[in-house]
């Protein structure tokens, strides 16, 4: 049979049957869910119409992550699927699938607050500071230079003429008069 991805095989919004009036096409098909899971890295490549490639995660272990109120974002391990509003089953068997709500190792985020503020949030007490030599404490990051604006083009005002001149039209007569001069 094949996966199907058009809505002519389902019933109208009455409950009656809908009579097909074609035959499955091309770019309705679909294909198998993946179900990637958690683990080593695992992508297979598969080929689309048109020639063009699309990538299968069939298992996978880090993810790139963002913190939103920080505006920054890290490459971190995922640990485990903690919820998933589709399905439980998806929770159960650790599946990753887009909108699910995964545990992550936050060490790489933890080690960036560290050096943005000097406060270890892997400690018991957070707020503390740590006591720490001259030559330790971490430097917050510069704030970035702004790029000078690009100088703007002039543009002539609405309705002006173009100023210049436009190249004198050849005159037929004086291709003839070039190849008797050959001859």
């Amino acid at each position: 049979m094949g996966i199907s991805r058009d809505s002519r095989h389902k019933r109208r919004n009455t409950g009656g049957k809908r009579v097909s009036i074609k035959k499955k096409r091309k770019y309705d098909f679909g294909r198998q869910p993946t179900f990637t899971k958690i683990g080593e890295k695992r992508v297979r490549i598969v080929r689309t119409r048109g020639g063009h490639y699309k990538t299968r995660a069939l298992r996978l272990e880090t993810g790139n992550f963002s913190w939103a109120t920080e505006a920054i974002a890290r490459k971190c391990r995922i640990i485990q699927v903690v919820y998933n509003s589709t399905n439980n089953e998806l929770v159960r068997t650790n599946t990753l699938v887009k909108g699910s709500i995964v545990t992550i190792d936050a060490t790489p985020f933890r080690q960036w607050y560290f050096t943005r503020y000097g406060v270890d949030l892997a400690s018991d007490d957070p707020l503390k500071v740590p006591i720490l030599p001259k030559d330790q404490v971490p430097k917050p990051n510069p704030p970035r230079e702004k790029k000078p604006p690009k100088p703007k083009k002039e543009k002539p005002a609405a309705g002006a003429k173009k100023t210049g001149t436009k190249p004198a039209k050849k005159d037929p007569k004086d291709k003839k008069e070039k190849k008797e001069k050959k001859d």
